[in-house]
């Protein structure tokens, strides 16, 4: 093992002590805790990536797919005690066939007994089935006999509607106080367009509704139809991004800044931020994903001269009047350059002031790497000898990242970063540890495995406590 040292970094004036030292071949120590399985039945229970926990953490929601990239097969959303392993369904679709509705990706509201999921629109069929750009975001308000309602409108016509989209909404985030969420999006109308139009693509971007609803639309159909939020796109996209520039061709896998945004270096507060991956290209035309930054402490619902937020038949919608994205890293010139690793929707402490990324160190092994919202350099913050292979969680104290390497559960102190292995030896055949969550009091962690069985492999839910 190389000799270790440490570094002293500061990030709006709290002090942070973090570890740095080479790789090592095992974790430092090993901290076994006692795992639960909740479900047992021969189908599908599978986690969001966040956010799976109820706000008192008695229930954990998932949907029934067996297979991640299904959810235009699957149909329902469940619920499973967390003491008791009860299990209640949350919500089905009345009709379904090989084309939609298309459902999942369930998310808890942080602060009430609320649960939003993906749900594809109700005109599906071989023409126009379940897809990136027909879905929406569908809530079911567990205190009102699971009442569902839409939560962003839909105009797919023009003239558009302002607060409605054009496309379809996926992975669905809750901000901290819960009346907030972000998406990321693709949108429709530039989708159709491009079929006939080669210098249009379908790129992907990330949007917000806000507590400023309902929206209504002239002409409710399947395709088109109000919603309970208001809702923006707040990324900017290009077709053509100029190499070497911060100009970006994809904004995605987006996380909320802390649990009530983040301290600017002058001092003052920004109440609600979106961080992000940007997919730009360095000065060789590289394709390098970067973490980026957008504000979101203006009015959303006006829009710039010219840029209207609903956008054209020409050209997607546009960000709010006063909101930019913002670079935070730059690393085309690393030896492994940019964001990778498995896939991972960004994360950051509670209070926002870092923010944590999957990158490759210089010995090519996937680490997670943080960055202040302000902008400073780069900060390693794992040093194991191993690539993690599952997205990571932050315990609500900020204290520790969650993850997976080899089918086991890793913890590491961010501050130390001492790595420990939790997750005790299995007497059971399983793949596919995925889907980490961190109760929203930091007791217990929940996550998928698939459990091979005679009946066949199926994804379970488990917790360590």
């Amino acid at each position: 093992m190389k000799a270790k040292r440490r570094s002293r970094l500061s990030f709006l004036g709290v002090a942070l002590s973090l570890a740095a030292c080479g790789p090592s071949k095992i974790p430092k120590t090993t901290m076994i805790l006692k795992e639960y399985q909740l479900t047992s039945d021969a189908r599908g229970h599978f986690l969001n990536q966040r956010q799976a926990f109820s706000p008192d953490d008695q229930w954990l929601v998932y949907d029934n797919r067996n297979d991640d990239a299904q959810i235009g097969l699957n149909t329902s959303v469940e619920m499973v005690n967390v003491s008791t392993g009860e299990q209640k369904l949350v919500y089905k679709a009345p009709v379904s066939n090989d084309y939609g509705p298309g459902v999942g990706a369930a998310a808890f509201s942080p602060k009430h007994n609320e649960v939003i999921f993906i749900h594809g629109l109700g005109n599906y069929d071989a023409a126009k089935p379940y897809g990136v750009t027909r879905r929406t975001g569908l809530a079911v308000d567990l205190t009102a006999n699971n009442l569902p309602s839409r939560k962003d409108a839909r105009d797919v016509l023009p003239p558009f509607t302002p607060g409605a989209l054009r496309g379809g909404t996926h992975a669905h985030s809750y901000s901290g106080d819960g009346r907030w969420i972000s998406f990321t999006y693709n949108d429709d109308v530039i989708a159709e367009l491009s079929k006939t139009d080669s210098t249009k693509k379908d790129l992907r971007n990330i949007g917000v509704m806000i507590d400023k609803g309902p929206v209504a639309v002239a002409s409710e159909t399947a395709e088109s139809f109000g919603g309970t939020m208001f809702s923006v796109i707040v990324s900017e996209t290009t077709e053509t991004p100029r190499p070497g520039s911060d100009e970006i061709e994809k904004a995605y896998e987006e996380g909320w800044v802390g649990t009530n945004g983040y301290v600017k270096a002058d001092g003052s507060r920004v109440e609600k931020a979106l961080a992000f991956l940007g997919d730009t290209r360095a000065a060789n035309g590289q394709l390098v994903a970067e973490v980026f930054i957008v504000d979101l402490d203006t009015d959303l619902t006006k829009s710039d001269p010219e840029r209207p937020l609903e956008g054209t038949t020409t050209s997607r919608p546009f960000p709010p009047a006063g909101v930019r994205q913002r670079r935070l890293t730059y690393t085309a010139d690393r030896k492994y350059p940019g964001v990778q690793g498995p896939r991972q929707w960004v994360r950051s402490l509670p209070d926002g002031s870092l923010i944590f990324f999957p990158m490759k160190d210089t010995d090519g092994v996937v680490q997670v790497f943080a960055v202040s919202p302000n902008g400073c350099e780069i900060s390693q913050i794992t040093h194991n000898g191993f690539s993690l292979d599952t997205s990571f969680s932050i315990s609500a104290d900020g204290k520790y990242l969650a993850y997976g390497y080899n089918q086991d559960v890793y913890l590491t102190n961010i501050q130390t970063d001492e790595t420990s292995k939790v997750s005790p030896e299995r007497n059971y055949e399983s793949t596919d540890l995925n889907n980490i969550n961190w109760s929203n009091e930091g007791h217990v962690l929940a996550y998928n495995r698939k459990v091979i069985t005679p009946e066949g492999a199926f994804y379970q839910v488990f917790i360590l406590k």
